[in-house]
């Protein structure tokens, strides 16, 4: 894989956008009230979690997660034989963004299923990867 047909600054707003659309899917106007109560948490009790370890680690796996997506769209050049036009755009960088979502949505369901988790908080959880994931992507597949 050719590293250099990877955009890094694409990858690391792409991993920004998922905080961004997690801190908007987990507020109180989307389904924060859902999630603490399908996971019998408190507000008190998500208050006093450690921020600095939880959104390190989690900006983390996301800005891992991006890269993994942005090597996924990168297009090779051994690929090419000539004139070749970049394939990964907004359109297959979306589509891409989203199978990866589902990918990971079938796994978030098979981990609520074996810790008998609620449909409602797989739903909630898995759902955001899927809009995640396809937000980096169309980030990624824009931002050639």
């Amino acid at each position: 894989m050719d590293m250099s047909s990877i955009n890094w600054l694409a990858i690391l707003v792409a991993a920004i956008s998922a905080f961004v659309v997690g801190g908007i899917w987990y507020s109180p106007i989307l389904f924060s009230n859902a999630w603490m109560k399908e996971n019998n948490l408190t507000l008190d009790t998500v208050r006093k979690g450690n921020k600095a370890k939880i959104f390190g680690w989690a900006f983390l796996f996301t800005l891992i997660a991006a890269a993994n997506l942005g090597m996924f769209l990168a297009d090779s050049p051994a690929e090419c034989t000539g004139n070749c036009a970049q394939k990964t755009d907004l359109a297959w960088g979306s589509i891409a963004g989203f199978l990866a979502g589902i990918w990971v949505f079938c796994f978030v369901a098979i981990h609520g299923l074996f810790e008998h988790r609620s449909w409602r908080l797989i739903l909630i959880n898995g759902g955001y990867a899927i809009a995640a994931l396809t937000l980096m992507g169309a980030i990624i597949g824009l931002w050639r």
